[in-house]
């Protein structure tokens, strides 16, 4: 059996967060954004912070997620900021949290600055809600990328996630290996940035990830043209 035949349409679909983090994007875009999941199956749908009670009212009952981006996209931010959006996030409807760490400090090698910041939203991310902790690996030696994830492990994070899709570069398969291979079984990896058709889509759920942050979910599933960068 070829080892790529489970990873048919409705499971790839089903590792989606359909995502819209563009920061001009208008009130319409998010309708479609909720339609195109519902239509799709897609895993959740992500949004900034103030969007969520609106997506969260578009699909409540459906069983579509509602992820939240926290410290986006830069990630330098106080702790106690990152924490409160995440509180305001899950308040308002949010099932997941996808944090950006300091990856200042953790370039300058304070890594319990590092590791404070993750626990600070794991804290704020109360009851079930899933933490995502974005490493922005295109900005990272792969000895940070290990540490970094190794952090977030210690952190209670529920995944590590390659990117933002805004600071340069996004996941590669080589990255997300690296990532699958660093952390426990209890941790799951999500690729985002660049990933913009089927086959690259197959290319990073074979290399280890459990998750897919697109933007572009529509081309990804239908071969349609892609429309942005993310």
């Amino acid at each position: 059996m070829n080892k790529h035949e489970k990873m048919d349409a409705p499971f790839v679909a089903g590792s989606i967060d359909h995502t819209q983090l563009k920061p001009d994007a208008t009130i319409d875009k998010f309708d479609l954004l909720c339609e195109e999941a519902k239509q799709y199956k897609f895993k959740s749908v992500c949004v900034n912070s103030s969007r969520v009670e609106y997506v969260a009212g578009k699909l409540k009952g459906t069983g579509v997620l509602i992820c939240s981006v926290v410290g986006f996209p830069l990630g330098a931010m106080t702790s106690k900021s990152k924490a409160f959006e995440t509180s305001e996030a899950v308040s308002d409807g949010a099932d997941e949290i996808d944090m950006v760490i300091n990856i200042g400090a953790l370039k300058s090698g304070d890594l319990k600055m590092v590791q404070d910041d993750i626990q600070a939203v794991r804290d704020a991310a109360t009851g079930s809600t899933l933490l995502k902790v974005i490493i922005e690996t295109s900005m990272l030696t792969d000895a940070e990328k290990v540490t970094a994830c190794e952090l977030a492990e210690k952190a209670g994070a529920d995944f590590v996630k390659t990117s933002t899709g805004f600071g340069g570069g996004g996941a590669t398969v080589e990255d997300v290996r690296l990532m699958r291979k660093t952390v426990s079984d209890k941790i799951l990896v999500k690729a985002s940035g660049g990933i913009k058709d089927f086959d690259t889509a197959i290319a990073m759920l074979d290399a280890g990830a459990s998750r897919l942050g697109i933007g572009s979910s529509i081309a990804v599933m239908t071969g349609a043209p892609v429309d942005g960068n993310y």
